[in-house]
């Protein structure tokens, strides 16, 4: 199958861009790296009138740090991101979760950006931008967003992005001292989409989280923060803690069930993650209950 015919523009810069989008609404659609765009529309999941490509707007690309803030570019691509010095010191978390996307070929091309817009609830970034406090930072004619990631995603491949915006940056705080993180996910071969993963970010002193932020993919209909998290903070852990939280995550979470799992077992395998973010984090194995084969 074919993408059904459309027009096609290259904008010069952002305010190129949002004048075009201001002109043809939601029946445009913006072009950034297009790893996943681009098999929407040839499936015909996707039949937009005209294509916004973004791709030559400079000043969308690049990363920086200032006042405590690591600023991504929209169209910094995955493997820029996983290449970064500056990322790897103040959000490691993205660093250890781009390696995880797709493969070679889609992390050259893809953007994280696109990523973020695209909003596929199986998606390690998103999942990343809610556990690390993010900002997404979103233009349009004459105003400038800054949504909370938490506030952000919507439903499946849904955001508060409305079709006259357009995401510019994502904002994440540098790592506060004694931070750690935790990434996992399971997915049939490296590279397939996760069937259930986490995303964690947190703060240890000695023994005790005094921050913890759990970000589930694969799950629902969009990433989650788990409000299960306040009962692993501010006290050394025991294996009771760890079972209460653990059964307040199953009361939080809605999977789908599909070719690739079963709700049950995506329940089941986000418990088990949750098990192996605090054992890891904390070097607990005291606290393992069984381990998946």
């Amino acid at each position: 199958m074919k993408a059904s015919a459309f027009s096609y523009t290259r904008a010069s810069s952002v305010d190129d861009a949002l004048e075009i989008l201001a002109l043809h609404g939601d029946q445009a659609k913006v072009l950034s790296g297009g790893q996943s765009l681009m098999p929407a529309l040839n499936l015909r999941l996707s039949a937009p009138a005209l294509l916004v490509d973004i791709g030559a707007i400079a000043e969308l690309r690049g990363i920086s740090v200032s006042d405590g803030v690591l600023r991504i570019g929209a169209l910094t691509r995955h493997v820029d991101t996983l290449k970064s010095s500056d990322i790897a010191k103040h959000a490691p978390l993205l660093t250890e979760a781009i390696a995880h996307v797709a493969h070679p070929a889609i992390r050259n091309k893809g953007t994280i950006g696109g990523s973020l817009a695209h909003a596929d609830p199986a998606s390690e970034l998103p999942a990343c931008s809610i556990a690390l406090g993010a900002t997404i930072v979103v233009r349009g004619k004459g105003n400038v967003r800054r949504i909370p990631a938490t506030d952000f995603f919507t439903g499946i491949y849904e955001t508060l992005l409305s079709p006259e915006e357009l995401l510019v940056a994502v904002e994440v705080p540098v790592a506060k001292p004694n931070s750690v993180h935790f990434f996992r996910e399971y997915a049939r071969r490296k590279g397939d989409y996760a069937i259930v993963g986490l995303a964690a970010s947190g703060v240890l002193e000695r023994d005790v989280f005094t921050d913890l932020k759990l970000g589930f993919f694969a799950v629902g209909d969009k990433p989650l923060l788990a409000h299960a998290s306040q009962r692993l903070m501010g006290k050394s852990m025991t294996a009771s803690m760890l079972a209460d939280a653990q059964a307040a995550l199953d009361d939080e979470l809605d999977p789908q069930e599909d070719q690739e799992a079963s709700a049950s077992m995506r329940r089941y395998l986000a418990r088990q993650l949750m098990e192996q973010c605090v054992v890891t984090l904390l070097g607990r194995p005291d606290l393992e209950t069984r381990k998946l084969a």
